[in-house]
């Protein structure tokens, strides 16, 4: 035995240890129970890892993203025993770690069923009662491709050593290093249990898993490809206790009141027919309500900002693309070409930019006209695979409230400023008030333009976010590949983050379409061209805007802002007076004369989440009043009949939620 000198590293506290050789990650933390991992030199270990003299060794806590992500793929691990297990023809596809939860997919003859996931639950819970521990082995690719000869998707990551993606998952499989598998062991006997090839690190022991439940299935095709075959894969979540477990599981059944596909059904607002394909929706009058309502406030507030408006078309020949560069970097994300005109491809635009290029060139531009701000509620189409498609929020054809500035280089600082600022107090008004910044930059792999012209940008645009004073996070490589952009990230009422705002600064195509204007000398210069879309796309800001209230709009947005419910069949014609004068103030009201009974009524305006329900009596006739019954119950009686109208207009226009 020999002395070895080790570094402990905590947070910024460091330790100077001597162990004797063969001394693990596990002896120098041991009693830390929630220190399931170490990173040694920046890299993952196992706490069964022996410690090499000189290393600096860091505890990896069970809750941070790294013990997270080492928690579920352990437990995925667990799974795919308990699925081989109960169904021993079952080949194992991929089971890496995914946000909040984990997924491992499976070749088996026959879709699972909701009754096979709680036998596969129980067999779970089974294998993490043994404690059987996890053991990480060394292996030659021949060895491995030996061991594992019936796993033919097994056999196939074998061969991607040193190039698997992490899009697919593949990297947890096989990482660029050496190939190792890792055995489930028998806490008692050592006997082998189960294997499967991984790159690790895993837990000590299957004991370590304090909470997890399977969610549940869903068809995949191998790797991502639609070309490869279709796997049946189970989700499920892990979590470092029972109490967040059920967290996690309680934020789950609040989502799923609001998703936006279940409300858009519910409250009559939108569908997706499949009769026109998937991720293409309508809008149903009530939704066309609010879909206008936003834009028509967008509008205006654009129009005070100083936006004029544009309008172009759905497609175009393909030559307009090849001058922009989509052809050469988006031409996966844009919809087969149609042949016309003798054999010219035409394209359904993915992009506003490059015909608003065309507007800036049509005729010659002097300085005194910048900057100057195109904007246009512009339609795009993008080919979305089907697997990604999601209701409004990841659709295949969108409109966004499109802008593109064009600014001198003096202006542009000053003009990023504005528009960012403007961005964020017209989300404000939406009711969105919970931001962060997220600065993405330049992928070295992706990307037209020269290095100097980058960097200039970006360091503009992070002076231009840090002004905000909101928090700014880095998004390395995350940028499009004409230009650095600032996103802007919003919380909804239950804490999920969205994407909502760019704002990207783009040297590159105004070279491209060699673009220009007249500066106060007489001489041609080049303008900078600032992408701005506000909303993102206005179907998706409606999903959000639809989750966020969880249907319950403030009455500004909301598609019937009162609904008129009269006692008796003697006061509709009293209520109908009364939607007639509201709507003369622009005031959207109804009145239900239908034969349900008042309390059927109330109960209809509640499912449909009117802000105002206005009741009437015949106290309220003889009176010359109404009585109010807001979404939550509360009522306020014998309010003036014009009193009432002006309250509801005051709470329109003050965009205030009831």
């Amino acid at each position: 035995m020999s002395d070895v000198r080790v570094i402990i590293q905590r947070d910024s506290e460091r330790e100077e240890r001597t162990v004797t050789t063969g001394t693990t990650a596990a002896d120098l933390f041991a009693g830390e129970r929630s220190i399931i991992a170490a990173r040694v030199g920046g890299e993952l270990k196992d706490l069964g890892y022996e410690v090499q003299d000189g290393e600096t060794v860091e505890g990896v806590e069970i809750s941070s993203e790294d013990g997270l992500n080492i928690l579920r793929h352990s437990t995925a691990h667990v799974m795919a025993q308990a699925v081989q297990e109960l169904f021993p023809e079952a080949k194992l596809g991929i089971g890496p770690p995914v946000k909040d939860g984990f997924y491992y997919d499976f070749d088996v003859e026959k879709p699972f069923t909701p009754e096979d996931l709680k036998a596969v639950e129980k067999k779970m819970q089974e294998i993490q009662k043994r404690g059987q521990r996890f053991s990480r082995r060394v292996v030659t690719d021949e060895a491995a491709r030996e061991e594992l000869a019936d796993e033919p998707y097994k056999l196939e990551l074998i061969g991607l050593k040193g190039s698997a993606s992490s899009e697919d998952g593949a990297d947890v499989e096989v990482g660029a290093g050496e190939l190792t598998i890792y055995d489930n062991l028998d806490a008692k006997t050592g006997e082998l249990c189960w294997k499967d090839l991984c790159r690790g690190p895993h837990l000590p022991s299957t004991r370590n898993i304090p909470a997890f439940k399977l969610m549940r299935n869903a068809a995949a095709y191998w790797r991502g490809s639609e070309k490869n075959p279709m796997l049946q894969r189970i989700y499920g979540t892990a979590w470092p206790s029972k109490d967040e477990l059920k967290a996690h599981l309680d934020f789950l059944a609040e989502a799923e009141k609001r998703d936006h596909r279940k409300l858009g059904s519910e409250l009559d607002l939108f569908s997706i027919p499949e009769q026109i394909g998937s991720g293409l929706a309508v809008f149903h009058p009530k939704g066309g309500i609010v879909r206008r309502v936003m834009e028509d406030y967008s509008r205006r507030r654009h129009e005070e900002e100083g936006y004029e408006f544009v309008y172009t078309p759905h497609a175009t020949k393909g030559k307009l693309f090849e001058t922009s560069g989509h052809l050469d970097w988006y031409a996966d994300g844009m919809y087969p070409p149609m042949q016309l005109d003798e054999g010219v491809d035409y394209y359904l635009k993915p992009m506003n930019c490059p015909m608003h290029n065309l507007i800036f060139d049509a005729r010659g531009r002097s300085y005194r006209e910048l900057p100057l701000r195109l904007f246009e509620f512009g339609t795009v189409y993008r080919y979305e695979k089907s697997g990604v498609v999601h209701g409004l929020t990841r659709a295949r054809g969108f409109t966004q409230d499109d802008a593109h500035i064009y600014c001198t280089r003096e202006q542009m600082a000053e003009e990023l400023d504005k528009t960012l600022t403007f961005v964020l107090n017209l989300l404000r008004d939406y009711g969105l008030t919970d931001f962060y910044l997220e600065l993405s930059t330049k992928d070295p792999e992706k990307f037209v333009g020269s290095d100097e012209a980058w960097e200039e940008a970006t360091e503009t645009l992070r002076q231009v976010a840090e002004k905000q004073g909101l928090p700014l996070v880095p998004d390395p490589g995350g940028a499009a590949f004409y230009g650095p952009k600032i996103s802007v990230q919003a919380k909804d009422a239950i804490g999920r983050t969205w994407q909502m705002s760019t704002v990207q600064l783009d040297f590159n195509l105004p070279e491209r379409f060699d673009l220009e204007y007249t500066g106060p000398d007489g001489a041609k210069q080049r303008p900078v061209m600032i992408h701005r879309a506000l909303f993102g796309s206005i179907e998706r800001f409606f999903a959000v805007l639809l989750e966020h209230y969880a249907g319950a709009f403030p009455a500004w947005l909301a598609p019937v802002q009162a609904v008129g419910i009269p006692i008796g069949d003697a006061h509709v014609e009293y209520l109908e007076r009364f939607a007639a004068a509201a709507r003369k103030k622009g005031l959207r009201v109804e009145v239900d004369s239908s034969s349900d009974r008042m309390q059927k009524k109330i109960r209809n305006a509640q499912k449909q989440k009117v802000p105002f329900m206005v009741i009437a009596g015949d106290e309220d006739m003889a009176a010359g009043s109404v009585s109010f019954r807001f979404r939550d119950g509360s009522q306020e009686n014998g309010i003036p009949f014009d009193e009432a109208i002006t309250k509801i207009a005051n709470v329109v226009e003050e965009r205030a939620q009831v």
